[in-house]
């Protein structure tokens, strides 16, 4: 692969938006780049480096995914059961329903969620917010959460619960809304393996992997390796935003599956490559190359692809937890049908593409992230580099 181009792009990157950026690509078992760009701190000059760790967001998602598709391995759970099979508290689910003259009215649903709602975002469950009623008693409930439960019982059983009593925004399997959906399948998780949530992903993934700078809940002896993390108005002035971290252990106990962890470039890379190569990585056989086929086919219908519709997107549908290339046209897209993967609220990224065993994994700390410029950019240049 011819990767010099890459490194410039980076760099363009930089003088544009975060004030620095890593980037790490594997091809064929072996990786062919990993560069470092810029600073992980700017006000101290400290470099960003390959022990910088970085708030990964909703990349988590993927890593819950997974852990979940390997308990389905296992035969514990089908795609299509009830929910309420595992997590009880979501039997009769209600909807919020606004009539013509605009009134919001509560009925019940037009069915169960399925395990499979969860997994594609089609449970109905939001994210906290003020666009619809929903997003409302989301809002207060994690912000009651945080101020009411203490750190041993703020944890993912007892958000699972909470948001099981809050109506859906829409009856299950109708739609796409991207929410909360993996945070409560890390209470499954939890309820199906018989072990925390953290412990699993500990004890199957991460230490199979040796990843061994990624936690929900990052150790006092690693946080001055945490990268800081900056705004960017408009003007492209950057300023370091000290409030992001104020929470970040209000209520430690809680393990988010949609957005908790910390990881490296080089850790994420270990987990993206196992992916990329059918699940196993230097020995360590993680998931089946059949699971990984179902998880990043598209399984959203063309009512619910409606909903997906992020402009920079375009051409991807949505699998068991990932993006996924079906539509390479659409999106001027020069990669593989199939390709998938997902994004982090700061810019990081990951592509994962088992057909030709590729994956990259992009990493920046910034708001807003810029991902709309950036990923297609990689993404082309990643795959222009191919021979």
């Amino acid at each position: 692969m011819k990767l010099e181009h890459l490194q410039s792009l980076l760099r363009s990157f930089v003088e544009k938006g975060p004030v620095g950026c890593s980037l790490g690509i594997h091809y064929n078992g072996e990786q062919v780049l990993e560069e470092y760009v810029g600073y992980a701190d700017l006000e101290t000059q400290r470099e960003i480096s390959v022990d910088s760790i970085f708030r990964i967001y909703s990349m988590t998602k993927i890593v819950t995914c997974t852990a979940a598709m390997m308990l389905y391995e296992k035969g514990l759970f089908l795609l299509n059961d009830p929910l309420e099979d595992y997590l009880p508290e979501f039997k009769d689910p209600l909807v919020h329903r606004k009539s013509k003259d605009g009134e919001i009215h509560i009925t019940a649903a037009t069915r169960s969620i399925h395990v499979k709602d969860l997994f594609t975002m089609t449970s109905g469950i939001t994210y906290n917010g003020n666009s619809d009623e929903t997003e409302r008693a989301v809002q207060q409930v994690m912000n009651s959460l945080g101020k009411s439960e203490g750190e041993s019982t703020f944890d993912v059983r007892s958000v699972s619960k909470k948001l099981a009593s809050i109506p859906l925004a829409f009856d299950p399997g109708t739609q796409w809304r991207y929410g909360l959906s993996h945070d409560v399948l890390g209470a499954l998780i939890e309820v199906v393996s018989g072990k925390k949530f953290s412990e699993f992903l500990q004890e199957e993934i991460f230490e199979p992997l040796q990843m061994r700078d990624t936690f929900f809940r990052l150790p006092r002896d690693k946080q001055s390796r945490l990268c800081s993390i900056y705004n960017r108005n408009e003007q492209g002035e950057i300023t370091k935003n000290t409030e992001i971290d104020k929470g970040l252990h209000l209520g430690s106990a809680f393990e988010s599956g949609g957005a908790g962890l910390f990881s490296t470039l080089r850790d994420y890379s270990k987990f993206a490559h196992m992916l990329a190569l059918g699940g196993e990585l230097d020995g360590q056989r993680i998931i089946g190359r059949k699971t990984i086929e179902l998880m990043s086919k598209n399984h959203l219908n063309s009512k619910q692809l409606s909903y997906f519709r992020w402009p920079y997107l375009a051409g991807y549908g949505y699998g068991l937890g990932v993006r996924t290339m079906i539509e390479p046209t659409i999106g001027g897209s020069n990669s593989s049908i199939g390709e998938f993967g997902w994004s982090g609220l700061a810019g990081t990224w990951v592509l994962i593409d088992p057909k030709e065993k590729l994956s990259a994994v992009y990493m920046q700390q910034l708001l807003p992230n810029l991902e709309a410029y950036q990923q297609p950019r990689l993404r082309n240049a990643i795959y222009g580099a191919i021979q």
